[in-house]
């Protein structure tokens, strides 16, 4: 499977997660421990705000303070499907991978950072999916694509505290439970835990 078709299943994945919340879940704690769930998609509601102007060309400088703060007002679900649709709009946008995007940690080509938010959509799939204790399981292919990226850029994510050091999964683990290790969540984590 190619990036942009892990990209958009994995957005895709993340949004049907989050229509999953029903409304007393929005505070439930999750694996992000400064996080409780509506925190954690504003976060990625956020990311997928950026993307769009990023994946123009515009640097964040130009872009300001305009995601700061709340993206999900008072109706979380609607914006996060917002937000999907014109950031999917932004990566399949024709010449989008041939791109620059300026980031905060300099210039990297438009495909590592598609990578980026595919791992974004999956892990925080994750986490928001056993905070709310569903099913959690992620698509196969994205999770492979996602690894196989992950693995030469851990050290560098690790070192700059993006996430938090690996944890050793658990003996019987599949792709998916060394992936949600390997960025620093035990794959046993549940809410009451």
């Amino acid at each position: 499977m190619d990036l942009l078709e892990s990209y958009r299943r994995s957005l895709a994945d993340f949004i049907d997660r989050v229509e999953r919340v029903s409304p007393r879940q929005w505070s439930a704690r999750t694996p992000c421990s400064d996080w409780d769930v509506r925190t954690l998609v504003n976060h990625v509601v956020g990311e997928a705000r950026w993307s769009v102007p990023l994946l123009a060309g515009r640097t964040i400088a130009e872009v300001g303070d305009r995601f700061d703060g709340d993206q999900l007002g008072d109706e979380p679900i609607a914006a996060a499907r917002d937000a999907a649709s014109q950031a999917e709009i932004a990566a399949f946008h024709p010449g989008t991978l041939e791109r620059t995007v300026h980031l905060s940690a300099g210039d990297v080509p438009a495909s590592e950072y598609l990578h980026q938010l595919l791992a974004e959509h999956l892990v925080h799939g994750w986490d928001l999916t056993v905070a709310i204790g569903d099913d959690s399981r992620l698509d196969t292919d994205a999770v492979r694509e996602c690894a196989r990226w992950f693995t030469a850029h851990v050290g560098d994510y690790q070192s700059a505290g993006l996430t938090h050091p690996g944890v050793d999964p658990p003996a019987d683990a599949d792709d998916q439970d060394r992936l949600i290790a390997a960025f620093g969540r035990d794959p046993r984590w549940t809410p009451a835990g």
